[in-house]
């Protein structure tokens, strides 16, 4: 199953969308695949616990796309996650594939609590981003708001002293939680406009890091503080 699946992604590899990852830092090997063009095959593969694995391991990036999208969040390990996260090459991985996957299994919060803390980026990044997803996902009487409170705080203190994708996903931490927790938004919002401009070397593209404060108050014009998402993956 893995090579007949690694067949269709060669095939469906653009030179161009490859050019377009390698300068956001996607490492070989890769084929350069569409995220939508992912979507039929995850489609017609549905959850699959044991194939998700196989692909991630390849180590092609595609591959490992592709794996998240139809990992079995509920069979996923705290083993196999830490797995995941420790073999991640770039930021679609840290921050989405693992990220989103961890959110949904059932350590999302103990992992992420571990990850934060990590001196390595890649983990760092991962720990930050499942946060966030989790806090889009997890009715609030789920989440740990005196801990998200605090993170608010630490965030506001250590962003612009830590590495490029944290502050990054920092950045988005905050946003999530101004959005998604309605207990928190003012504090979120505080801890915005304390922050201010996030720098981030988003090397040879037009990526821009958001505004936190105005993203959360557009948010809140919009009516749209504390409607959470079915699930973290898209």
């Amino acid at each position: 199953m893995v090579e007949e699946v690694m067949q269709q992604l060669a095939g469906l590899g653009s030179p161009a969308i490859k050019n377009i990852y390698l300068k956001h830092g996607a490492k070989e090997p890769f084929f350069g695949v569409k995220v939508g063009d992912l979507k039929p095959i995850q489609k017609k593969l549905k959850k699959n616990y044991s194939l998700s694995k196989e692909l991630y391991q390849t180590g092609n990036s595609d591959a490992m796309y592709l794996a998240g999208l139809i990992a079995d969040e509920k069979a996923m390990t705290k083993a196999d996650l830490q797995d995941w996260v420790n073999n991640a090459v770039w930021y679609m991985h840290c921050e989405y594939t693992v990220a989103w996957v961890a959110a949904e299994s059932n350590y999302g919060f103990e992992l992420a609590k571990e990850w934060v803390q990590s001196d390595h980026e890649n983990t760092a990044t991962a720990g930050w981003a499942t946060l966030a997803s989790l806090v889009s996902i997890k009715a609030d009487t789920e989440l740990n708001i005196d801990f998200l409170s605090k993170q608010l705080d630490h965030v506001a203190n250590v962003i612009h002293d830590s590495p490029n994708r944290v502050r990054y996903v920092m950045n988005g931490f905050v946003i999530a939680v101004g959005c998604y927790v309605p207990a928190l938004t003012e504090k979120a919002k505080a801890a915005a406009r304390k922050i201010g401009k996030v720098s981030v070397n988003m090397g040879d593209t037009t990526c821009k890091t958001p505004d936190a404060y105005a993203y959360i108050e557009k948010v809140e014009q919009a009516g749209r503080i504390g409607k959470k998402k079915k699930m973290a993956r898209c």
